[in-house]
């Protein structure tokens, strides 16, 4: 069952281990209901060895986020490279953040109706507004992260993005005219 989680394992690797297990359970039984020792099972730990890479649930989820977040950024901007206009790069990496959150069922699992509370109190954390605020300044806008106004910005396109996520809209095309009309609009005054 610990096979491969001695003391020598890699921190990255055994993080990642652990994420990769965290993903399944919020698959498999649903983000509130997944419990550090049903995480542990899956990533083939004891609940000590969890324990010693996350202090805690709370902390998990929040470097859950983190990874996931990451991730995404890194796909949407993949998809903007040749996007110039800045309108319609706003417009592309909001709907891309919110279709690559729902093509991915470990991240999807956040915003089901048993969870999409937990979400919203998590995304709240300073540190997760931080870190996606950060990804998204940098990487999808191509602006300046230090500047307060970028960052005030980045972190009220979080909030668009997570709204999305937990009140969606009737369909793709009623989102897209959302973000268009009132999102964009907001930004480029």
């Amino acid at each position: 069952m610990t096979r491969g989680w001695g003391r020598e394992e890699r921190p990255e690797i055994a993080t990642e281990k652990i994420l990769d297990a965290a993903d399944k359970a919020f698959i498999e039984i649903g983000v509130s209901a997944a419990g550090m020792s049903q995480i542990a099972d899956l990533a083939g730990c004891s609940r000590g060895t969890l324990y010693r890479y996350f202090a805690n649930r709370h902390e998990l989820h929040l470097a859950y986020i983190d990874h996931a977040a990451r991730r995404i950024v890194e796909r949407v901007r993949d998809g903007l490279a040749r996007i110039d206009d800045p309108h319609e790069r706003l417009v592309e990496s909001i709907l891309r953040s919110v279709h690559e959150v729902r093509a991915n069922p470990g991240t999807a699992a956040w915003f089901e109706p048993a969870s999409a509370g937990l979400a919203a109190r998590r995304s709240r954390a300073s540190e997760v507004i931080e870190t996606l605020s950060t990804a998204f300044v940098e990487r999808l806008l191509d602006a300046d992260a230090r500047d307060p106004q970028n960052r005030l910005r980045a972190r009220w396109l979080v909030r668009v993005i997570v709204s999305l996520l937990a009140m969606p809209g009737q369909s793709e095309a009623e989102e897209r005219a959302m973000v268009e009309q009132f999102v964009v609009p907001s930004l480029f005054v």
